[in-house]
């Protein structure tokens, strides 16, 4: 299992659990570990503490509610991008939001157009991602509120037709030939 700090604990840093032996290669033969510094003690303590809270050993139901609330607002924010036409990756209990833009060209046109409106976002493209999967990523917290994410969705949805980024939205149906034949014999 492998995970980061950096986005689920405001940290820095991340972790690979798994069997010894992996454990083990990995300390032997990465990069990481040959060449990069430890985690500080500080950010170490702010990833055990905030563990402490979400874990209920605060003595406090803080770290439920904050978890209940990232889900909530996690699947919200997922749905009204889905909703909007847009197509998202990842998994979708995830709270960082992959919204995908495909042209590399739209990347920076997405950032300044987000930014215009106040809104600073991170996006993705080659090489961390193959060039035809640039996306932009939305990381989402138990301390937005509704309105927050409502405000920043609404210029999503805005920008998002200014660059043509709505690649799922699905055609409006077309009247079927009866209804224009009626249409058309009730305007005679």
């Amino acid at each position: 299992m492998m995970g980061t700090f950096t986005k689920s604990f405001n940290g820095a840093g991340g972790y690979i659990g798994g069997k010894k032996e992996l454990i083990d290669y990995l300390r032997c033969h990465s990069h990481s570990a040959l060449y990069a510094t430890s985690m500080s003690p500080p950010v170490a303590q702010q990833i055990i503490t905030a563990m402490r809270i979400i874990m209920g050993e605060d003595g406090t139901t803080q770290g439920a509610h904050r978890l209940r609330q990232l889900s909530e607002n996690t699947a919200y924010f997922r749905r009204k991008l889905n909703d909007m036409g847009f197509i998202i990756y990842g998994n979708k209990d995830s709270p960082v939001v992959p919204m995908m833009l495909y042209m590399p060209a739209k990347i920076g046109a997405f950032g300044r157009e987000m930014l215009k409106r106040n809104i600073g976002i991170v996006a993705v493209g080659f090489p961390a991602t193959p060039i035809t999967e640039s996306r932009a990523r939305f990381c989402i917290s138990a301390a937005h509120t509704r309105e927050v994410l409502d405000q920043v969705l609404d210029v999503i949805d805005e920008v998002g037709d200014l660059l043509s980024l709505k690649y799922s939205r699905r055609q409006k149906p077309r009247p079927s030939l009866g209804w224009m034949a009626e249409e058309s014999h009730l305007q005679d």
